[in-house]
């Protein structure tokens, strides 16, 4: 089983346009859209889409909207109740699939409520093969969030205990680094803009997100000293690029064909879902990444945060090269 975790999780609406989105102007919307997300729930979503056991362990209240959703999307999930309601993140998609995103901070929850959401999952991930930490975090908690509830999972388990994937951005993405060996993702799953933070922190030359984007074989160096610091592999993603797989084995580049792009939004918790689904099967290194760009080019084709099940995806249309890791 995978559990996923979402401390600040979303409901998503996806607004498409018609043309071009004219700031200022009154545009009228082709379609809206309305779904549960947040990035660990998006995971689950598409995990549970293609027939993988899969737990979303998340704050809201028993009549949110987000968890009313996720009934009826048939998605297993454990909540902590709380008070406030979760918030709601828009986004603006133009043909072509440009989209602009609102997200709102979410509701704030105390230290009690942070203790009692680290003891929610802890309980809820006995078993499981990965958990996956992903998303911002609500206002009020630490950094280092991620690190302390990786190192939480790891002194907690009974027997093995889960492998662990960290999907986030900003502060809480480079804190999850910050937890020693205790509290180290086995796997990271950053996008070119947050692979070039994080690569700059371990040592590597100073590099824009739009140059590793444009460069898989930079992209590879630096997820490799990214690795070097005690990260299992580096997944990162580089939009319609493809996406590079960086392990202490090897170095892959994944690309697919152009596919008509309708929404960008939760393409790489697509991707992150199908790169896990392969690694549940028992799929090599190469073979993961290969079903990971399937997915997220797959996603990427449909509306809103839809996410793709596993027959809705093309793996054999993708070329995998080995690449050079330093």
């Amino acid at each position: 089983m995978i559990v996923t975790f979402t401390a600040n999780p979303s409901l998503d609406r996806t607004v498409a346009l018609p043309g071009p989105l004219e700031r200022g102007e009154v545009q009228r919307a082709v379609s809206v859209r309305q779904e549960s997300g947040g990035k660990g729930v998006n995971v689950s979503r598409a995990l549970v889409a293609s027939g993988l056991e899969s737990l979303a362990v998340l704050p809201g209240a028993d009549s949110d909207p987000v968890l009313a959703g996720l009934r009826e999307s048939a998605v297993p999930f454990v909540s902590l109740p709380i008070d406030e309601p979760l918030r709601t993140n828009v986004a603006l998609t133009e043909p072509g699939g440009v989209t602009t995103k609102i997200n709102e901070p979410g509701p704030a929850l105390d230290e009690n409520q942070q203790e009692a959401l680290i003891k929610l999952l802890v309980e809820s991930s006995r078993g499981a093969g990965w958990v996956v930490l992903a998303g911002s975090l609500p206002p009020g908690f630490p950094a280092d969030f991620y690190a302390t509830v990786a190192h939480r999972l790891r002194s907690s388990a009974d027997g093995a205990a889960p492998r662990i994937a960290v999907d986030s951005s900003g502060l809480p993405l480079a804190a999850a680094l910050s937890g020693g060996a205790e509290g180290m993702p086995d796997l990271l799953k950053p996008n070119a803009e947050e692979l070039a933070e994080l690569a700059a922190a371990a040592g590597f030359p100073p590099a824009s997100g739009d140059e590793l984007e444009a460069d898989p074989t930079a992209a590879a160096a630096a997820a490799a000293a990214v690795v070097r610091s005690g990260v299992g592999a580096v997944l990162a993603t580089l939009g319609s690029k493809g996406a590079v797989l960086v392990t202490a084995d090897g170095a892959w580049l994944a690309t697919h064909p152009p596919v008509a792009a309708v929404s960008t939004v939760g393409a790489g918790d697509s991707a992150l879902a199908g790169y896990l689904l392969a690694h549940g099967r028992g799929a090599a290194p190469a073979d993961c990444l290969r079903q990971a760009v399937a997915h997220g080019a797959a996603a990427a084709s449909l509306p809103g945060s839809t996410v793709p099940a596993v027959n809705q995806t093309t793996p054999d249309a993708v070329t995998i090269t080995a690449l050079r890791k330093d």
